[in-house]
């Protein structure tokens, strides 16, 4: 199930040495000069953008993703250059899962100006258009990890250099700066380089993450996994952190814990599993070391952790396909009042997905949305989508 395929990735390195996107097209989805990019990390310092305290660990939560949303913030598919033919298709599968989540929550979609009036078209009254210029749609992976401490919302900016610099980036570096300054969040700025995807919260200081997204050397040459799990703790409250290996150079993002395993309540998970049948690969040796680790490991409060699998889909039976296509349920979305998941198109495993969902969150309606362009493209509805913590309005 890999993400977006380093062959793609490539292509964009050398507009990046360039200082430029990969191409430039007409029709709404051309890549204008891109604003500066902030420091590097090293350069930064620890607290930017409006002023806020050092953070500490004891005084700061990192919310699960069940707790509530003040809104949900989604990006419009912007470049021609990164997505090719695919790119209506894309958009299409965007605004429909603006649409979805839009229905029972307030959404936020950040596109580029000039781009703003299509994505309006498209999502209508679903979700309020903001101009803030991104380069792709994984909101996911741009925007700010949102922590509390002390009543108020802050956003961690984790430097977000484009999976390893496999990708044109050069606005998504960005995104998390502007967010935090256009809704007034303190921006903690850290030396790590991560992504929103790398990380997996119970909501009460445990944290899963995938060691090959984050103690990479395209993200954070020089610094051991300690280093690395001592900044997290810091910069996320967190007290504990479950390490799993992941999958190395198979995909953009190096797999991402957040289609692999996910919280459904403290010391709850729902672990991704292969459909019967098929042959092992990466990401199904992947997901068994997963299970090895967690058979042992406890949360931050002391307790073990049960393991539920989520099957994917019969290969055959789906809609979509694909060398990158991620036919993996676990990477759902926890709305306020629904859980948004894919329909890959067979009923049987569609059905079977849904209703692990509702034994687990059952005061939230369960949807399925058909999303085959993005799982095609190496993602999924959690990939698009990131929520800030809060109480939404009346």
């Amino acid at each position: 199930m890999p993400r977006r395929t380093a062959l793609q990735s490539l292509a964009g390195l050398g507009a990046l040495a360039l200082g430029s996107a990969a191409c430039s097209d007409s029709g709404g989805s051309g890549d204008s000069p891109a604003p500066s990019a902030p420091a590097s990390p090293a350069a930064s310092g620890g607290t930017t953008g409006a002023a806020a305290p050092s953070p500490s660990a004891a005084a700061r939560r990192f919310d699960a993703e069940w707790d509530s949303h003040v809104r949900t913030f989604m990006s419009w598919p912007a470049s021609a250059g990164i997505w090719g033919d695919d790119l209506p298709a894309v958009r299409e599968d965007i605004a429909r899962i603006a649409r979805a989540v839009g229905a029972t929550e307030p959404v936020v979609l950040m596109a580029r100006p000039e781009q703003a009036d299509a994505a309006k078209q498209a999502v209508g009254s679903a979700a309020e258009v903001v101009p803030i210029p991104v380069d792709d749609l994984w909101a996911r992976d741009t925007v700010p990890v949102f922590v509390t401490e002390g009543g108020v919302v802050h956003g961690v900016d984790f430097n977000f250099n484009g999976w390893g610099n496999k990708q044109p980036h050069e606005r998504d570096a960005l995104v998390a700066r502007e967010v935090t300054a256009k809704y007034g969040i303190p921006r903690d700025q850290t030396w790590i380089v991560a992504e929103g995807g790398s990380f997996e919260t119970d909501g009460e200081g445990t944290l899963m993450v995938t060691e090959s997204s984050v103690v990479n050397p395209n993200r954070n040459p020089g610094r051991t996994r300690q280093q690395i799990e001592d900044e997290l703790k810091r910069v996320l409250g967190v007290a504990k952190v479950i390490w799993f290996d992941g999958v190395r150079g198979e995909d953009i993002t190096d797999a991402h814990v957040d289609s692999l395993v996910r919280f459904v309540a403290p010391g709850i998970v729902l672990l991704d599993k292969a459909f019967p049948g098929e042959p092992p690969d990466s990401w199904s040796r992947s997901a068994d070391q997963a299970r090895g680790v967690l058979k042992d490991a406890t949360d931050a409060r002391g307790k073990p952790i049960q393991v539920i699998d989520l099957p994917q889909p019969d290969p055959q039976e789906m809609t979509g396909s694909g060398d990158d296509f991620v036919s993996s349920y676990v990477n759902f979305f926890v709305g306020n009042k629904a859980v948004f998941l894919p329909r890959f198109g067979d009923k049987a495993a569609d059905d079977k997905a849904q209703q692990i969902l509702k034994d687990h969150f059952p005061t939230r309606e369960i949807v399925a949305v058909q999303i085959d362009a993005v799982a095609a493209g190496g993602g999924g509805i959690h990939c698009a989508t990131h929520d800030q913590p809060g109480t939404p309005p009346a």
